[in-house]
């Protein structure tokens, strides 16, 4: 399960911020039509904190409609609250996705005995889980002892490892079943190299055949191919770790022709110097 690359879809706005459905099922087929190999709405990238409940609900059944029959879906379901989170994750299963990704509890520190509980909760609709390992955001950290205890629950199938720490999957996959899935797109290629079998990817919205040429390498056994490439891509790359990810996504699409909008405030768009970063990184990528 999970192989290949999963965008973590972007959610297009009008110019009056309001979700621009159009554009989410124009962007959502694109990918598609590019040969990534499944989607995940409603992720960060998706800004799911900025959507409402019906916004939000709309925005995963247009992809849902989008990839039915084409690739699998991932469906992001952080939420504030528990009953919220399993609400999502019953919304998946009747849309027939192919599982949840899941963060640990947003918004609060919770204890290792809440964040079990928590997924234990994920795990009633029935759907295979993946992780969503970003202690940065979360302030929890699912390190591989605790990743073990966590593959106790039977729907808990992946983790989705974002902690910057790419020695932790050798680890993952010799000390858990979980099947472990590139997390950063600036550390992909040591991702996938080390024994990850997926890509969840960000940037991928912006340079879906470069992401897949990569990916093809790496899986390939070309790793000096793989490097080249990786190496001219990584100025972009980076900014996957970076609080500014998504208005780099949505920037970025403009430049190539695909606009989206903006990202609705707090987040603000890219400044002049930034834009400037981001136009040599695009270019060398897209080279």
């Amino acid at each position: 399960m999970f192989q290949g690359i999963y965008v973590a879809i972007t959610t297009p706005f009008t110019k009056d911020l309001a979700v621009d459905e159009s554009r989410l099922r124009e962007h959502a087929d694109w990918l598609i039509r590019q040969g990534v190999h499944g989607l995940v709405p409603t992720g960060t990238c998706g800004e799911y904190q900025s959507l409402s409940v019906d916004e939000r609900e709309r925005v995963i059944r247009v992809i849902a409609e989008v990839a039915r029959g084409r690739v699998p879906i991932l469906v992001g379901v952080a939420a504030p609250t528990t009953e919220l989170a399993v609400g999502w994750a019953r919304l998946a299963r009747e849309l027939d996705a192919e599982g949840i990704m899941a963060l640990p509890p947003i918004g609060y520190r919770a204890t290792w005995h809440e964040t079990i509980a928590y997924y234990r909760e994920l795990a009633r609709p029935g759907l295979p889980i993946v992780i969503y390992n970003n202690p940065f955001d979360t302030a929890v950290d699912l390190t591989p002892d605790r990743l073990r205890v966590l593959s106790e629950i039977p729907e808990v199938m992946a983790v989705k490892e974002f902690s910057g720490d790419v020695r932790r999957i050798p680890e993952i996959l010799d000390e858990t079943r979980l099947q472990a899935i590139a997390g950063a797109d600036d550390l992909a290629l040591e991702g996938l190299s080390a024994g990850a079998t997926g890509w969840i990817a960000g940037l991928t919205n912006i340079v879906p055949h470069q992401s897949l040429e990569l990916y093809q390498l790496a899986t390939t056994g070309q790793a000096d191919a793989a490097w080249a490439l990786y190496r001219r891509l990584l100025p972009l790359f980076r900014y996957d770790s970076t609080p500014r990810l998504v208005q780099v996504i949505k920037y970025g699409l403009e430049k190539i022709g695909r606009p989206v909008g903006h990202c609705r405030p707090p987040r603000l768009p890219l400044e002049e110097a930034e834009r400037e970063a981001v136009d040599r990184a695009l270019t060398g990528a897209l080279a």
